[in-house]
């Protein structure tokens, strides 16, 4: 279980987290949602320790502050919104960097098994930087995912940390990665995910957490945070939100923005 409490941040001399406590379980997918400028990115920061600041982290029992990087990458996988990769690599190079780093390097396979994952097979040998944004994307989804194979180990869960991992797809890909992430969830790993687009953060979410001013506004179970009022506050523009019939979507017409 990851768990944090109290966690505070500042950018640029201006704190931009405030006290915020938060949690995630091993076989759920928890989101973390919220307008622009709201703290998700800075809080998935906070929770993989690429951002120092107050508060305390634990993951599965044990204080992030007292596991090495090395442990860090065996138990969990980042992927931030962008990766630049400045040299001729080609994708099956990209994906093996996240291979050789985690808890399966030893296992042969899996750097092809992850790219047939994301879809991107064909073009395993082809330099990345020949491929399109949203093929990069799903690359370093790949990569990431190479190097947490295994949800579950003996020990303890594994672990994805990944903001907007959909944000350039087109909506079959945005299904395909969500699908990744289910898949993963399910066979016991946590996922914490940075999310902008609510209907695919109902439709894949156990757990969603709604971001506003640097701060929880709420949690719970999609049923719990898709409200008009809850929403309507954080986004500060009129919501209203319609159900589809049981497992459908969630649809959000936009009215006037508020004042």
């Amino acid at each position: 279980m990851l768990l944090a409490a109290d966690l505070g941040a500042s950018l640029g001399g201006r704190d931009v987290l405030h006290g915020v406590d938060f949690e995630a379980r091993p076989g759920h997918i928890t989101a973390i949602v919220g307008p622009n400028g709201s703290g998700k990115t800075t809080l998935l920061r906070r929770l993989t320790r690429d951002l120092p600041g107050p508060g305390s982290i634990s993951l599965d029992g044990v204080r992030l502050a007292d596991l090495t990087p090395r442990q860090l990458a065996l138990r969990r996988a980042v992927l931030p919104q962008a990766t630049a990769v400045g040299f001729p690599f080609t994708l099956r190079e990209i994906v093996r960097m996240g291979h050789e780093a985690g808890h399966a390097a030893h296992l042969p396979g899996i750097v092809e098994a992850a790219v047939e994952e994301v879809g991107l097979s064909p073009k395993i040998d082809g330099f990345f930087q020949d491929m399109s944004g949203g093929e990069q994307a799903r690359g370093h989804l790949a990569r990431v995912r190479a190097q947490v194979w295994q949800a579950r180990r003996a020990e303890y869960p594994c672990w994805l940390f990944v903001d907007e991992p959909v944000a350039s797809l087109d909506i079959g890909h945005q299904l395909q990665v969500m699908a990744v992430l289910r898949r993963f969830a399910d066979a016991g790993g946590g996922v914490v995910a940075v999310m902008h687009d609510l209907n695919l953060t109902a439709m894949h979410a156990d757990r969603m957490v709604l971001m506003a001013e640097g701060r929880i506004a709420a949690a719970g179970r999609p049923a719990e945070v898709m409200t008009g009022p809850l929403l309507s506050g954080a986004y500060r523009c009129q919501l209203c939100v319609n159900t589809a019939p049981p497992g459908g979507i969630w649809l959000l017409p936009q009215a006037a923005r508020l004042g």
